[in-house]
């Protein structure tokens, strides 16, 4: 049974153009969220985690916002070892570590890129599969 109480009021308006691409569910809150419980019971909940705090990043506006938020997210998304680790290749990682002292708001472009690749190739196919999703084109059918 698919978990439907972390939802707002009814956010749910749009849950069939969900399928007509991963970015149809990334722009919306309600897609956000019901894709994040799909990766949470995939053990991948770190992809749309980083491709979120990439998002956000790219919004900052101040200098010593955005080295901490870099930090931040270098080291609980980016470096060897870290807490919420994302697969990408090792040049890649090298590369942001290389530069992480004087970050950029594109520092993180290229592994954005690669997880997008990722979470649209690999896991959004199986999304429109799994009954958290058809749980809710389900539910927005019923009404």
């Amino acid at each position: 049974m698919p978990v439907l109480c972390c939802f707002p009021k009814d956010p749910l308006g749009d849950v069939e153009t969900w399928s007509e691409s991963v970015d149809k569910v990334l722009s919306c809150k309600a897609g956000q969220i019901a894709f994040r419980e799909f990766l949470k019971s995939e053990y991948s909940e770190e992809n749309i985690l980083f491709w979120l705090a990439c998002e956000e990043y790219k919004k900052i506006k101040t200098v010593p916002e955005m080295i901490s938020s870099a930090n931040r997210i270098y080291s609980e998304f980016v470096q060897t070892e870290a807490p919420r680790q994302i697969n990408i290749d090792c040049g890649t990682r090298e590369n942001i570590t290389k530069n992480i002292s004087q970050p950029s708001l594109t520092s993180f472009d290229t592994a954005q890129k690669l997880i997008y690749s990722l979470m649209a190739r690999d896991c959004y196919p199986r999304f429109l599969k799994s009954d958290i999703y058809q749980g809710l084109l389900r539910r927005t059918d019923s009404r």
